[in-house]
């Protein structure tokens, strides 16, 4: 148990995929909270994609940048190596791959048992945080709206072949995979369940879920354009990862999702953060179709300490980025 971890100043974690949008706003925290971090990039070489987090307060003297690759046996070894604590975030975001298996679904599987082989061999590590997603949870299509998921649903893997949804098997195969392996070795496994996560990105490309919001400002194709899904905020996101690792009695898997929106609900929230801004043409003439809502309890989650924000702020501080990159048309920039 995590009895003498929390509020140590300078314990050693490690978070893996570092200058990824959920890593690297839980670096950020980190350091702040005052513990020195050890985060795995693929290319430590690779200025561009590590600026921001060498950029980050505390950095210079607590944060090192090594290198590891999900797919290299061992290279995650010298990273876990002295850590109390570990943060598996790293795994491939791909909707439409070319090759699910090579791109997707043995990535994340092995980079998972890669990064879990080199937590077994530590004899000082007391707690390994997960990164799944909502989408282990509960991709099939729910019977009636208003049914409650929670952290005992699991997604169905004939349903994601069936409709090609190649990253919820990869999480959902990854995330069981880790179960098995962690009570194999006995390790202290805990597991995080986001949905689409919302935020002002500080790593220089788009992720997934500020892509989504660029193409519903601006008429683009749509990921989530003909199903529901849960929505939650990049601060709560990184807060509940910490609370994973400090809280002695977490344990299982925790739902960390605010807001179950389809995409009619998603677009209308996007409008009011920008008054006055016209439905684009496309939707107009092709209105988005609704989906059935579900809802999501995050029950587990406030008994660890945490009670979600509004989705709504998450996403003015998505909106408020692409505007303040230029990625907006001008008439939504008035």
């Amino acid at each position: 148990m995590l009895s003498g971890l929390k509020n140590q100043l300078m314990a050693l974690v490690c978070v893996t995929g570092g200058n990824g949008f959920i890593a690297s706003w839980l670096i950020k925290r980190l350091l702040e909270r005052g513990y020195t971090v050890r985060a795995t990039v693929r290319d430590p070489g690779n200025l561009r994609k590590i600026a921001h987090l060498q950029n980050l307060p505390h950095a210079s003297e607590r944060l090192e940048l090594v290198k590891a690759d999900l797919l290299n046996e061992g290279s995650f070894d010298t990273a876990v190596e002295g850590c109390e604590g570990v943060f598996h975030v790293a795994s491939p975001v791909n909707f439409v791959p070319d090759n699910p298996e090579e791109d997707l679904i043995i990535p994340a599987i092995e980079g998972t048992l890669n990064v879990l082989n080199a937590c077994a061999k530590s004899n000082c590590l007391k707690r390994v945080v997960l990164t799944s997603s909502m989408a282990a949870v509960s991709t099939q299509t729910l019977a009636k709206s208003g049914f409650i998921v929670d952290e005992s649903c699991w997604s169905d893997p004939d349903y994601c072949k069936e409709r090609n949804r190649w990253y919820a098997l990869s999480k959902l195969l990854a995330e069981q995979r880790a179960w098995e392996f962690a009570k194999e070795k006995g390790l202290d496994l805990v597991v995080l369940n986001p949905g689409f996560i919302a935020g002002r990105p500080l790593q220089d490309s788009l992720d997934v879920a500020t892509e989504e919001v660029l193409n519903f400002l601006t008429g683009q194709d749509s990921l989530t354009k003909d199903s529901a899904f849960a929505w939650v905020g990049v601060k709560d996101v990184v807060e509940a990862h910490i609370l994973a690792l400090e809280v002695p009695m977490a344990s299982g898997r925790y739902i960390c999702a605010e807001q179950v929106m389809d995409a009619p609900t998603l677009l209308q929230v996007l409008q009011k953060i920008i008054p006055g801004h016209a439905v684009p043409p496309k939707y107009v003439a092709n209105p988005l179709p609704p989906a059935t809502l579900y809802k999501v309890s995050t029950e587990k989650l406030k008994k660890l300490g945490l009670t979600l924000g509004p989705i709504e702020d998450a996403l003015k501080e998505t909106v408020d980025y692409l505007l303040g990159k230029g990625l907006l048309p001008k008439e939504i920039q008035t």
